[in-house]
Parts: C-alpha cells; sequence; structure tokens
C-alpha cells in the first residue's frame, strides 16, 4: 500500500508517452503550476504534440534534448520563412509556434521574438506516434532529429522503454482482452453443451492455430530482421523477443502435436466425462456465471496493477533551472519497487483464482454429499462464498504464495538467461534451461495438489496444511482409478486456452504489425498472451475444478461406503458406470502392454511339447 501511494503521488504516466515541455506542462491535458515556473500550470488539453524550437539543431545532453520544447495543438505542415508566417500559422491553426508569454500579435512586433520563437526557416512536420513529437519532414533536418531521438530511445532503460510501449498500445491491448473474454465464453458455453464433434473441431482449430501462429511469427521475425531501418534500441528488442516467440511457439506446436496423436483414442470417454460434469454444473445455480464476476475482479486489479506501475515509472520531482524552465529527475530504487510489484501481480492474481477455486469446489462438495439429487440445496454458489470468507480465506493465501514462491524463480532466471546469454557458453544456458523447466514442473504439481487441497478443505473444514497431507494420501491410494480418468479432459481443457491464447496472440500480432509506430510492442503482446490464459484459465476453471472434486468426492464415497443399504454411495449410477468402464480400459491397455512384452522378452514364441 506504501508503494502504491507513493507512486500515485510522484508519479504521472501521461508524462512518459504525452510528452511535456520546457516548463512543467503535460501535453494532452489540464496541469498545475510548478513552484518557480511561471510558465507552468497551463491548459494543454487541446494542445498535445511536442515542438521543439531547435528542431534541425538538437543536441543530446544527460538523456535531455537541448531545445526548448512546446506543447502545440497542431506540427506545421508546411515550411515558415519568416515571423509574419509563424503569425498566420498561429492565428489559422490556433497554434502557437512561439513561447506561450508571447502574444501573437507581438511576433512582428517584440525585439526578443527571434529568441522567443522557433529558428527560421521552420521546417514542415508531422507528429510521430509514439511519443508525439513533431518530427520534420526535411531530409536533413530528419536525419540529425532522428538520430537524436533515436539516442535518447536507446539510452532509455529497458523498464521506460517497455512502460512506453505499454502506453501506446494501451487500447490495442485493452481491445484484445476483451477478445480474449469473448473467445473464453463462447468455449465455456460449447463445453457446457459439448458432443463428439465439438472436440474434433476444438483439436483441429488449436492445431491449426498452433501452426499458423508459429508461421506468423517465422516470418515476422524475417521480416524484422531483413529490415534495413532497424536502428532503435526497442526495434532490435523486437527482433530478439520475436525469435524467442518463434522457438517456443515451434516447441509448444511439437509437444502438443504428439500428445494429441498419443491421446486420440480417448476421446469418446472425454465426451461422456464432460455429459456428467455438464450436469452436475446444471444442477448448481449460477455456477457457469462464476467466472464473470472473478474476470471482473482481475480486471479491475490488473487495470489498478498497470496505473501503479505506470506511475513508478514515472516517479520523480520537478526542479526548477534557470529561465524558469522545468526538470524531471527520476528517483533512486524505483526499479526494485517495480520488482516488488511485480510480486504482488502474481501473488493476487493466483489469490483471486484460489478463491474461486474454492468456491466451485465448495458447491460441488455441498450438492454431491446430498443424498436427494432431485431436491439440491439452495444457494449453493452463495453458501461456498460464505463459508470462504469467513473461515478459509488463509488456506487461499497460502496455496496463491506457494505457486508464487515457485513462480518468482522462473522469472528470475528467465532475465538472468537474457542478461547473460551474450557472454555464458553452452553449458551455463543449458543448466539455465533445465533450472526453468524444472520450477515450471514443480509448478505445475503444486498447483494440481492445491487445487485438491482446497477441495479437502470444503469437505472437512480443515487447514491447508492439513488438507494437503490428506488430498496426497487419498491421490496416492486411488490415483491408478482417478488420473487415467481426468487426464485427458484436463489435457483438452487445455487445448481450449491454448486455442484462446493462440487466436488473441494471433490478432495482436496483426495489430501490433500495422501500427510499426508503436515500437516496444513484444512486452505488451506477453502481457496480452498472459491476460488471455489467466481468463480463459478463469472461465474453463469451472469444468476443471468441478471434474477433479467430483473424482475426490468419488474416492472418499468408495473409502467411507460400500453401496449396501447401510451405507449407501452418494454417487449417481452414471458415474459409478463411467469410471468402472474407463479403469476396464486402462487395464486393457496396461494387459495388452503386458502381454506383448512377455511375449517377446525371450526373442522367440514357446511351443508346447509332443
Amino acid at each position: 500500500m506504501f508503494i502504491t501511494g507513493y507512486a500515485v503521488m510522484a508519479g504521472a504516466a501521461e508524462r512518459l508517452v504525452l510528452g511535456y515541455d520546457s516548463f512543467g506542462n503535460i501535453c494532452g491535458r489540464k496541469n498545475t503550476p510548478v513552484k518557480g515556473a511561471p510558465l507552468s500550470g497551463q491548459d494543454m488539453t487541446n494542445n498535445k504534440y511536442v515542438f521543439f524550437l531547435n528542431s534541425c539543431s538538437l543536441e543530446m545532453q544527460s538523456l535531455k534534448i537541448s531545445s526548448v520544447s512546446l506543447c502545440v495543438s497542431s506540427c506545421p505542415q508546411e515550411q515558415l520563412n519568416s515571423l509574419e508566417d509563424l503569425q498566420s500559422f498561429a492565428r489559422n491553426n490556433g497554434s502557437c509556434l512561439c513561447v506561450y508569454n508571447l502574444n501573437v500579435s507581438s511576433y512582428t512586433l517584440n525585439a526578443k521574438a527571434a529568441e522567443l520563437c522557433p529558428a527560421l526557416p521552420v521546417p514542415p512536420s508531422k507528429s510521430f506516434p509514439l511519443f508525439n513529437r513533431c518530427v520534420p519532414q526535411n531530409p536533413e533536418c530528419y536525419s540529425k532529429y532522428a538520430s537524436v531521438l533515436i539516442s535518447m530511445v536507446n539510452e532509455m532503460d529497458v523498464f521506460h522503454r517497455i512502460l512506453s510501449g505499454i502506453l501506446a498500445g494501451r487500447d490495442t491491448v485493452i481491445g484484445l482482452t476483451f477478445l480474449a473474454l469473448a473467445f473464453s465464453f463462447i468455449l465455456v458455453l460449447a463445453f457446457r453443451f459439448i458432443r463428439t464433434l465439438l472436440v474434433h473441431t476444438l483439436i483441429a482449430l488449436v492445431v491449426f492455430g498452433l501452426l499458423f501462429v508459429s508461421g506468423v511469427l517465422w516470418w515476422l521475425y524475417y521480416d524484422y530482421r531483413s529490415d534495413p531501418s532497424t536502428e532503435l534500441e526497442t526495434e532490435k528488442e523486437n527482433v530478439r523477443f520475436l525469435l524467442g516467440y518463434a522457438i517456443f511457439s515451434t516447441i509448444v506446436t511439437v509437444l502438443l502435436l504428439s500428445l494429441i496423436l498419443t491421446l486420440r483414442k480417448r476421446l469418446q470417454f472425454t465426451v461422456q466425462l464432460f455429459r456428467i460434469v455438464g450436469k452436475i454444473i446444471g444442477r448448481i445455480p449460477f455456477l457457469l456465471f462464476q467466472p464473470l464476476w472473478t474476470f471482473l475482479i482481475l480486471t479491475v486489479f490488473w487495470l489498478f496493477w498497470v496505473a501503479v506501475l505506470l506511475s513508478l515509472g514515472t516517479a520523480g520531482t520537478a526542479q526548477t533551472t534557470s529561465g524558469g524552465q522545468v526538470e524531471y529527475r527520476a528517483l533512486s530504487g524505483i526499479s526494485y519497487m517495480a520488482w516488488y510489484h511485480f510480486v504482488g501481480l502474481i501473488w493476487t492474481s493466483e489469490f483471486i483464482l484460489a478463491c474461486q477455486q474454492m468456491t466451485i469446489a465448495g458447491a460441488v462438495v455441498t450438492c454431491y454429499f446430498n443424498r436427494n439429487k432431485n431436491n439440491p440445496p439452495p444457494h449453493p454458489v452463495l453458501a461456498s462464498i460464505s463459508v470462504l470468507f469467513c473461515y478459509h480465506l488463509g488456506t487461499a493465501v497460502k496455496g496463491s504464495f506457494l505457486i508464487t514462491v515457485l513462480r518468482i524463480p522462473r522469472i528470475v532466471l528467465l532475465y538472468l538467461y537474457n542478461i547473460l546469454k551474450q557472454k555464458e557458453s553452452a553449458c551455463a544456458k543449458c543448466l539455465f534451461k533445465c533450472c526453468f523447466c524444472w520450477f515450471g514442473c514443480q509448478e505445475s504439481c503444486l498447483r494440481y495438489f492445491n487445487q485438491h487441497a482446497y477441495t479437502i478443505t470444503a469437505i472437512n473444514g480443515t487447514n491447508f496444511c492439513t488438507s494437503a497431507k490428506d488430498a496426497v494420501f487419498i491421490l496416492a491410494k486411488n490415483s491408478a482409478k482417478l488420473v487415467s480418468i481426468s487426464c485427458f479432459g484436463d489435457f483438452i481443457l487445455f487445448l481450449g486456452k491454448v486455442f484462446v491464447v493462440c487466436f488473441t496472440v494471433f490478432g495482436g500480432l496483426m495489430a501490433f504489425n500495422y501500427h510499426r509506430e508503436l515500437q516496444a510492442w513484444v512486452v505488451p503482446l506477453l502481457l496480452v498472451g498472459f491476460f488471455a490464459y489467466l481468463m480463459s484459465h478463469c472461465f474453463l476453471c469451472v469444468f476443471e475444478v468441478t471434474a477433479d472434486a467430483m473424482f475426490l468426492c468419488f474416492a472418499i464415497d468408495m473409502e467411507t461406503n460400500d453401496g449396501s443399504e447401510e451405507k449407501p454411495y452418494f454417487m449417481d449410477q452414471e458415474l459409478l458406470t463411467f469410471v468402472c468402464q474407463s479403469n476396464k480400459l486402462t487395464e486393457g491397455q496396461k494387459h495388452r502392454s503386458t502381454r506383448r512384452f512377455q511375449d517377446n522378452e525371450d526373442g522367440t514364441e514357446l511351443q508346447p511339447m509332443v
């Protein structure tokens, strides 16, 4: 909370991308006065562009451009050769190109007009979208201006370049987030009424999306790499990130295609599984709409998090210099606060998702252990939310914290790998990758056990540690029955998440590539992919948690009851039949594999003696 309050008070996110003049005014907004700067505090709502008085003779000094800058409403489209031309341009376009305290009528009368107005002749210029600067179009001026601008962008640290890209492409990021929301909602409705044809269609779309996105990434990498105009450091970072995206996408495509070919024979059982899960969801009112509330909470939190991040990136103090001009000096230690803020993003997001999982698990447990299936308990979702907030918030906090603890080393390893990949040997790179994958596997396993621990908490009301221990014991005892059944169902749901991410990222590639002036767009694209995955996980989590909670309840039901009149099962006959058929299929496959191994163990077939 201290970082949040400090960032909002000390930062000005608009200054990063909108630009500001030499007198402390942020272009495109109404400003507050700065002490000691008489020309500060002006209303620049209509003046959105930064104009330099000496645009043809700029110089860089300590990341500062040594020229007076102004906020103007429009850039001059034609060359202005005299003070009369400047005066006519101001009167016709409402854009004053001289210092604010010089009245338009005094352009040709004031003796100091030559010092307070731009150097003549003023070249024609156009606005540059990323930083809202008036860029001269005269070839000679443009080359000098571009060299200074490239130096300024290249000398900025990565943190500020990323923030500039996020702000410049904020509308595209928001639009792609809602596109992911639409894809996720369509998939939820599709899984609710799933049929065999839908599974085949989903698999075909995922395969097409993976191949297509991989091909587009490799094409964009080649296109950017062969572009001779690539000079900005952000453009070079785009090329490096595109190569990493392309390699990662290709590896994921190969692995998923191999898994699809391996598990293709269990499609029919997946259809039956989702039919049973759909019936359970149908008995619980409003369970299918639970992700909407989670999405709204996540959206509000993400917007708040991005606002604080942008404020951190622009946190600084305004200092008055000679002539009433203002400089903003960044504060030390901001980058460390940004890392702390990033940990908060992971932990809070995981905590919100954990609360959703516990809510769904509690509702499913309530309905499963209800003897009268025709008369389900009233408002199970609301009851589950009430129990969560009254008794089990600590369980959600602990589970999400453990996932965060395993997620942070992966991020640190990835960060170190990107820094040291130019210097380290191949063995060191391989070690980094192995550690990264190991932490990823541990995180996936922990996420799986956390989910079952939440279900045990909903059943017994025990704390997180006790529930996790009981979940491990039950899963170890019934792993042969449960894992083989839910494995392919979870895989199909994962393909659904991949479908949402693939087509959202593809839309982002097309949108960002169309606006190449948004230089630092690879990190916003990564954020889009992250948000798309979280959103699809948020929606499809209903089916995943329902299925896992149902099978865990089934295992406990089998442990405590025997199907007799004294101890009847809570389960439906359809669920019992499905589990038995699935286990027979699994045992049959194991038996055939063992039989083939035994027949070929000695290399010859034994014949009976005559």
